[in-house]
């Protein structure tokens, strides 16, 4: 999860990056289409082919459905919104990933793991300012709406994880998001222009090593312990904004950013002081 974090952080700089020039839903579908030959080439290299139709279709479209709003969303916010900030909303996500998991993966969470979730949830606040005017603004609820599907996504993915395999998990999501948004992204194309192959390469990249890391993550690991992993992206969003736009955070950010960390460790240190008998 770390890994993936850390992926999705140069993924989503490049989105930025092309977010600048080109509109959300065409971002969108250049993430899908510029992974998909390294997924596929993955596939053949696994020999992991096979099979590749008997799959929980149903939970295969779902994620399809909301990964389209979520990187959409994602990328609207990202063209109005610093990396740092971004993140700081879209820490809602593991939390909403924690409550779904006690409704529909029968996962346990302690009292202990839950106070330590909202003090995390309290250090975004912080981050936010205390009148919460992020909230209200057009990028800061595209945020959330891409956090929720987030959540709707790792949830999903955890559950095919038990019959199905985390090859083809990755790869129908890219798949069906890339058919699902072109026609979208058609109406409104613009011709990418040759400047911009260094970000549609580093997206091409990041996007497949990160969605590799992050399926194999929800595979094997506890949704509600894997998910705090996520708060590592206000660090690497804190160095990509000073190193490529010259954005440095302010107080609150920082105080909000040692809140968030302080709540993700003890979640950490709670689990591995109080292993899980089973592995669901």
């Amino acid at each position: 999860m770390v890994l993936a974090v850390a992926m999705f952080a140069f993924m989503d700089a490049s989105m930025k990056v092309l977010a600048a020039h080109y509109p959300a839903v065409q971002v969108t579908a250049l993430r899908c289409m510029s992974s998909m030959p390294l997924v596929c080439a993955f596939l053949a290299w696994r020999g992991k082919f096979r099979g590749m139709f008997r799959i929980r279709w149903p939970l295969h479209l779902l994620r399809g459905v909301i990964g389209i709003g979520m990187l959409s969303l994602f990328a609207y916010a990202l063209k109005h919104l610093p990396l740092a900030e971004t993140y700081s909303i879209f820490f809602i996500a593991p939390a909403l990933v924690t409550a779904l998991a006690v409704f529909f993966l029968r996962e346990k969470v302690g009292l202990g793991q839950w106070v330590a979730i909202f003090v995390g949830l309290g250090g975004v606040l912080v981050v936010l300012r205390p009148d919460g005017s992020s909230f209200i603004s057009m990028a800061g609820l595209a945020v959330l709406g891409s956090a929720v599907c987030y959540a709707v996504s790792a949830i999903a993915s955890r559950i095919l994880a038990r019959t199905d395999e985390p090859e083809h998990i990755m790869f129908w999501v890219l798949a069906m998001m890339g058919i699902g948004v072109a026609p979208l992204a058609w109406q409104q194309w613009v011709p990418v222009q040759m400047d911009d192959w260094l970000p549609l390469l580093a997206l091409a990249v990041s996007g497949f090593l990160g969605q590799l890391a992050l399926t194999k993550a929800f595979s094997i690991g506890k949704a509600s312990i894997v998910a705090p992993f996520e708060y590592t992206a206000l660090a690497w969003g804190v160095g990509i904004d000073w190193a490529l736009w010259q954005t440095l955070p302010d107080m609150y950010t920082l105080l909000g950013a040692a809140i968030i960390i302080a709540s993700g460790i003890y979640l950490v240190r709670r689990e591995s002081d109080h292993p899980e008998a089973e592995h669901p």
